[in-house]
């Protein structure tokens, strides 16, 4: 510790530990360091009292959102209202860290869904498609809401996609293929 290491504290050696030197400590770590990032904390945890201290020290603070039925992620989502940077990857925690004018972190691309880019009449038609048996055209528009001629006119634009298909004048879904990520 003597040649490459560094002791910071506020109290003398040998104190006892008690409850509020851990708040004093978690102070002290987030004064020394560029940014405190939060993956879980409870409501009232020692991480998100330290990234508090750092948003208030002028630091910057991130936090991982989670399952908002999570007591586990109650923390880092009052960190998240309170003005933490939501990051959900390292690209996004490095981009936090790297000093101004660096280059961003790249754009994350997520597999489309087969229904983007349809029009608000398609994916009505599509949403009431059933995607393991096969329903006629009348009850279709009964259950999209939408007059028979319009759900006509929209199926053939779904099959023209490849998101629909017929047999016997009964309609369904296109069987799903499994699409892969694309690289980054």
């Amino acid at each position: 510790m003597t040649r490459e290491g560094l002791v910071v504290s506020e109290v003398p050696p040998g104190s006892a530990p008690s409850r509020w030197r851990f708040v004093q400590r978690n102070r002290l770590i987030a004064a020394l360091s560029q940014a405190t990032v939060v993956v879980e904390a409870g409501w009232r945890s020692g991480a998100s009292i330290t990234a508090g201290e750092a948003l208030r020290l002028g630091r910057d603070a991130a936090a991982v959102p989670g399952p908002v039925t999570s007591a586990g992620s109650a923390g880092c989502h009052r960190l998240l209202r309170e003005g933490a940077v939501c990051v959900t990857d390292a690209a996004e925690i490095a981009e936090l860290l790297a000093p101004v004018g660096a280059e961003p972190a790249p754009e994350r691309a997520g597999v489309p869904a087969e229904h983007d880019g349809l029009d608000p009449l398609d994916l009505r038609v599509f949403d009431a498609l059933p995607a393991r048996s096969v329903v006629d055209v009348d009850k279709l528009a009964a259950t999209a809401g939408i007059a028979r001629g319009a759900v006509m006119a929209a199926l053939g634009r779904l099959q023209l996609r490849g998101l629909a298909v017929v047999g016997n004048g009964r309609w369904r879904r296109t069987p799903r293929v499994v699409r892969q990520q694309p690289e980054r």
